[in-house]
């Protein structure tokens, strides 16, 4: 991870608008603090709030809003249909404009398209809460996607430009740990205010958690920005990919009302013509969203096709096993919403330890034997019928879930990140992270259709218990092949060795040792990319990373605590420094 700041040695440069001076030691958003603040320090501590708050806000609605599914449809009178864009809506607009959200911070300011995100969050959420019907829901929730986009790629990009290195690891631990308890403490808070207030309340709770985060943030926390982010953004490709991903929900979402009409069938076409048109644009423009040649690496390549098939099995498992407890099992909101607590704190306990083995043994094993764990929590999960008895048919499933998504969640993090050069490790994470919700929003489209879950299958326990024991072998063959592909074409040894070195517009396989970043370690003038960086924008070039005499400086991982539940986390890195280039 490069140092940032604009003094002596490496890093990006982070640049704040200086002001009067001011007698107050507080008000570090007035003087250049970047790269400077201790986590001990008043500011620093604001910061740390802030961004703790901003991403709380993303962390909590995606894991309360399921919990609240079957309330919705019961409150609006909505059928399966509803429920599925309830959810999906938010997840289209964030996978298609995440990379773009993370591009936008580079040019503008983070801490501004932070702000703007949480209070276009905020504002969504309270238009969620206040909605008179299913249509008004859905829009608002398409609205919230958006506003996630601008926040979530701002908030460890913040940590990075504005904590000392020595402390940047700390922060960002501070932030893991804290992001991992909310994510655990998520589904009983959404199961206690649905029982309680009513499922609207589950999106007011964003409101006052963003009337905090805003003013802390203009206040305290400086802003910063990449002064090599140039370049046109690419709205087209965005565009593209959000409206095919889009089309294609759609037509999986109706399928089962319409069945092949025209009404499923043309938008099923126009989204396969608009991905044609996206990776045509893609490939033809000089500054893409998703650069087609980091596809080169096929430890890349691989590693997101393994990305693919374990989040969509994690999405519909997760979307439907709510609804299966709540309709089936009888359980209340709130006992639902506990139930599944056992997968995130066994994330959150054991995920940091995975890491250290996935380092120790090398990735292959632990993403074949996770997927596998995996596959068999879910047909485990076939147990939860009528009158199941959680110690004895719903806990163990979710254990060996939970003990699944440990193994390979940190591994695939870490795999993913090194099998791209050091410059664009964070676009890697960035990629990767956005592919996960796409496969995700697909998931829960597609996964009622092939169980055969008509549109009012959730209004009948018995029904919706047949088809759930339909969907959950679906789930778990498709993380069998994920294994597979991970048996087949992971090498054990990507976390080892450097890559080889790039061809003049490509990128080959092979790796740093691990490590996401949310900017890249280079000083400014020089080719990377990065997670929150330039690579956001555009593809970066050239093999960084190495030391005086050529050696691959790997970057480690500062996020220990992987809650990867919906999303691999972004991991923001930790690069040794590079040496200051000699003056000329």
């Amino acid at each position: 991870m490069g140092d940032s700041g604009s003094g002596a040695g490496p890093g990006r440069e982070y640049r704040t608008p200086q002001q009067a001076p001011s007698g107050d030691p507080e008000r570090g958003a007035e003087r250049d603090v970047s790269g400077s603040l201790r986590v001990s320090s008043a500011v620093g501590r604001r910061v740390l709030l802030t961004t703790v708050l901003g991403s709380a806000m993303a962390l909590l609605d995606s894991t309360v809003v399921n919990v609240a599914l079957p309330h919705i449809g019961l409150d609006l009178n909505a059928d399966l249909a509803v429920l599925q864009w309830t959810v999906n809506a938010y997840m289209l607009t964030l996978a298609g404009l995440i990379l773009l959200g993370g591009a936008l911070g580079d040019r503008f300011g983070r801490r501004r398209v932070f702000v703007i995100g949480v209070v276009w969050f905020a504002v969504a959420s309270l238009l969620c809460g206040l909605a008179p019907n299913a249509g008004a829901l859905i829009a608002s929730r398409a609205l919230q996607g958006i506003g996630g986009a601008l926040l979530t790629p701002g908030s460890l990009a913040l940590i990075q430009a504005t904590f000392h290195p020595d402390d940047r690891g700390r922060a960002v631990g501070l932030w893991s740990g804290f992001g991992g308890v909310g994510a655990a403490i998520g589904p009983f808070v959404g199961g206690w205010l649905v029982d309680g207030p009513g499922w609207r309340w589950v999106f007011f709770l964003n409101v006052p958690l963003a009337a905090v985060c805003v003013p802390v943030a203009l206040r305290h926390v400086p802003e910063s920005r990449d002064p090599r982010a140039h370049g046109r953004f690419d709205v087209l490709g965005a565009a593209l990919g959000a409206l095919a991903l889009a089309s294609v929900t759609y037509a999986l979402i109706a399928a089962p009302g319409a069945g092949l009409s025209p009404a499923v069938i043309v938008p099923a076409v126009v989204g396969l013509l608009l991905g044609v048109a996206f990776v045509y644009v893609e490939r033809a423009r000089r500054d893409p969203m998703l650069p087609p040649d980091i596809f080169a690496s096929r430890q890349f390549t691989a590693v997101n096709a393994v990305t693919l098939c374990v989040y969509a099995a994690f999405s519909g498992f997760f979307f439907l096993s709510v609804l299966q407890l709540q309709v089936v099992v009888g359980y209340s909101a709130l006992a639902a919403g506990t139930a599944l607590l056992p997968t995130t704190v066994l994330m959150l306990l054991l995920s940091a330890r995975s890491g250290e083995l996935g380092r120790r043994i090398g990735p292959r094993l632990p993403l074949t034997v996770g997927p596998l764990l995996c596959a068999v929590g879910m047909l485990l999960m076939t147990r939860a019928g009528v009158g199941a008895v959680y110690w004895r048919d719903v806990l163990p499933a979710l254990l060996v879930l939970g003990l699944g998504m440990v193994t390979l969640v940190a591994p695939l993090t870490a795999t993913v990140l090194a099998s791209v050069e050091v410059e664009r490790a964070g676009l890697a994470s960035g990629i990767n992270n956005a592919a996960a919700r796409a496969a995700g929003l697909v998931a829960v489209a597609a996964l009622p259709l092939l169980a055969g879950m008509g549109p009012e299958a959730y209004r009948s326990a018995d029904r919706f218990a047949e088809t759930f024991g339909r969907a959950m072998p679906i789930c778990a063959g498709v993380l069998v092949l994920g294994a597979v592909v991970a048996w087949c074409m992971v090498r054990a040894d990507v976390l080892e060795g450097p890559p080889a070195a790039p061809a003049a517009a490509g990128v080959e396989e092979g790796g740093v040792e691990e490590g996401g970043v949310v900017e890249a370690a280079e000083a400014p003038g020089e080719a990377g990319a990065g997670v929150g960086g330039e690579g956001w924008a555009e593809a970066g070039a050239g093999v960084g990373g190495e030391g005086r005499a050529g050696e691959r400086r790997p970057c480690r991982p500062e996020c220990a605590y992987h809650c990867g539940v919906g999303a691999p986390p972004l991991d923001p890195g930790d690069r040794p420094p590079r040496a200051p280039r000699p003056r000329r």
